[in-house]
This record gives C-alpha cells, sequence and structure tokens, in this order.
C-alpha cells in the first residue's frame, strides 16, 4: 500500500522540532455533555484524589490539548487521553501570552461568521480541523486562543471536520447546549454541504450521482465495499480542459473521505491526493474545497447559509 506524504511538510521538516510520541494509556469518546474530573471519575476506577492528580500532573489531554482544569466543559464527541507521562509542552504549542501578545492569532482573518452561538471560518488547507498527536497546529487550537482572549471560560465545541488539506467552511459551537442540540439531529439539520473539487480527466457525464457503499480499514481507508455505510455524492462539471476539471459537488452523507473515495472509484481522483490517487497536483496543493454549509440555525429557526469563495488557483487553472 502506498504511504501517504505531503511532500510540502516533508520539505519543510526539522529534525530538531521532533518529540517523542506521547504515550496513552487510555482513550475515550465522550457520549454526552459532561465535565472532565466528573467524567473522568465515571470511566476510571481511580479516587477522587488520584484522578485530580492526573489533571494537575498534565496527563489529561482534551481534542489533542493538555486539559488541567477540574470543571472544564465537555462535548459530545470530544476525545479524551490518559498520557503514560506528563505532557509538559508539546511541539509548536505556545503559552497563551505569547498568543496574544507576540504573534497574531492566524484564524483571526479567516471568520466567516459569528454570532452568540457560533463561530466559522474558511479554514486554510495544510491545518488540521483538530490537532493530532503529531500535528499540535489546529483550526480547534486557534479559535480556542481566539475566545479564549476574550472570555477564559469561552471553548469551541466540534460540530464537524474537514480534511487537513481541505480548505473551506468549518463551524464550531461556543455554547455547549446550542452543540448538543445539533449533535442530536446533525444530517436533518444540514440542508446543504457544497464543494469544489479539481480532478484529473472529464467525467463521462457531465452531471450525476455517485452512490455506493462505504467502508474504513484498520489502516484508515476508506473504500466501496457492499457492506459499508451509504454514501451519495451529487457533481457537476463547471469546467474542463479535457486534463483537469472543476466539479461543483453537494453531499447528501457526510461520510469520511467520502468525496475523494468516489472521484477516485470513478476513475477521476482529485489533484494533489497522494492517499486516494498519485498525489501530483498542478496548483500545489489536494484540489478540494468546502465552498458552502446550511443549515437550520436551532435558536433563530432560520436558514444559515455560511460560505468561502473557491481559491483563486482553482479557477486559474483554466484559464
Amino acid at each position: 500500500m502506498k504511504k501517504s506524504v505531503n511532500r510540502k511538510e516533508t520539505s519543510k521538516r526539522n529534525p530538531k522540532d521532533d518529540k517523542p510520541k506521547i504515550v496513552y494509556t487510555k482513550s475515550f469518546k465522550v457520549a454526552r455533555s459532561d465535565t472532565l474530573l466528573e467524567f473522568l471519575l465515571n470511566k476510571m476506577d481511580l479516587s477522587r484524589n488520584s484522578t485530580k492528580s492526573l489533571l494537575g500532573s498534565k496527563k489529561i489531554l482534551v481534542n489533542g490539548a493538555v486539559v488541567t482544569q477540574f470543571d472544564y466543559p465537555l462535548a459530545k464527541d470530544d476525545e479524551v487521553k490518559i498520557a503514560k507521562n506528563p505532557v509538559s509542552t508539546l511541539p509548536n504549542r505556545r503559552s497563551k501570552a505569547q498568543n496574544i501578545q507576540n504573534k497574531p492569532n492566524p484564524i483571526k482573518e479567516c471568520v466567516i461568521y459569528e454570532d452568540d452561538v457560533f463561530i466559522a471560518i474558511n479554514k486554510p488547507n495544510g491545518l488540521l480541523s483538530v490537532q493530532s498527536d503529531n500535528d499540535t497546529e489546529s483550526a480547534y487550537k486557534y479559535v480556542e486562543e481566539l475566545l479564549k482572549a476574550r472570555d477564559p471560560k469561552l471553548r469551541p465545541y466540534v460540530l464537524h471536520r474537514i480534511d487537513k488539506e481541505t480548505s473551506g467552511v468549518l463551524v464550531f459551537a461556543k455554547d455547549i447546549k446550542i452543540h448538543s442540540m445539533l449533535k442530536m439531529h446533525w444530517n436533518d439539520d444540514i440542508k446543504m454541504r457544497e464543494y469544489y473539487a479539481v480532478i484529473n480527466g472529464k467525467m463521462d457525464e457531465k452531471n450525476g450521482i455517485i452512490k455506493t457503499y462505504l467502508k474504513e480499514n484498520e489502516n484508515n481507508m476508506v473504500y466501496v465495499a457492499k457492506s459499508g455505510k451509504l454514501a451519495v455524492t451529487n457533481y457537476e462539471t463547471v469546467k474542463s480542459n479535457g486534463q483537469y476539471s472543476l466539479l461543483k459537488v453537494e453531499i447528501d452523507t457526510g461520510r469520511k473521505n467520502q468525496i475523494r473515495v468516489h472521484l477516485s472509484h470513478m476513475g477521476h481522483p482529485i489533484v494533489g491526493d497522494d492517499k486516494y490517487g498519485d498525489g501530483v497536483s498542478p496548483i500545489m496543493r489536494l484540489g478540494l474545497h468546502a465552498s458552502r454549509l446550511s443549515f437550520i440555525h436551532p435558536l433563530k429557526k432560520e436558514l444559515i447559509t455560511l460560505s468561502a469563495p473557491v481559491p483563486k488557483e482553482f479557477n486559474n487553472l483554466f484559464k
């Protein structure tokens, strides 16, 4: 199996930045809203003092970030991990004071919508939605810094994710109750998920619907399988020069890597996709952008449509 390699990151990698890999003893996914201390007490056979000690020794991570706050609010689908050793500093992790005083928050200029309960950004490609063990730079982290700079009690809540190399609309809730309401009926409340994709070659039909069942294997590769989950992708060819095509895509289902797998399955992988294609890209990035997301606002009961303009390099390829 071809190993996924990000050419840009490989060329910029500095060996001095390498850190020992974090070893985890336990990992949990939050099923419903809770506070961190109470969640840990329910999940682990430890006394309250021992659990507090884990928090104080910086062994508890939530969505990849160390948390020591006992009453830290948890929401559905948050990831809580317990490290074997204290995680005092993570690679590229800056202190709150440094974030606010010394270096501008790169997400500040990417905010496309905000109200009392939501904040949405146009996520740059190359940035994770939520940080991982190996990469602590993420949209979640920067949005959290942005909110905490205003009020230390604020935090974002993850509603959905888009791939690291995909750019575009990414929405976080700012209120845990709103987050819970939306997560319960996310697929019902979402009315449109629109993307633009630059693919290799030209689709046989200008417009069409791709409907298959998708599964994920132990290597995190998603593939077409009869026993998988239904995935429906609608596409329309916007431009084509024979060698490449620009598609407008709407998905009825939000399966992992759905668009990338479907287009690869049709014989026209997205440019720059080194997981489901050859990784070659004339635009020096993955050719996938989340352009529009529409959903029913749980308080206003109105349709909210959030948009992020199609990257210039997508259209420039066809001039």
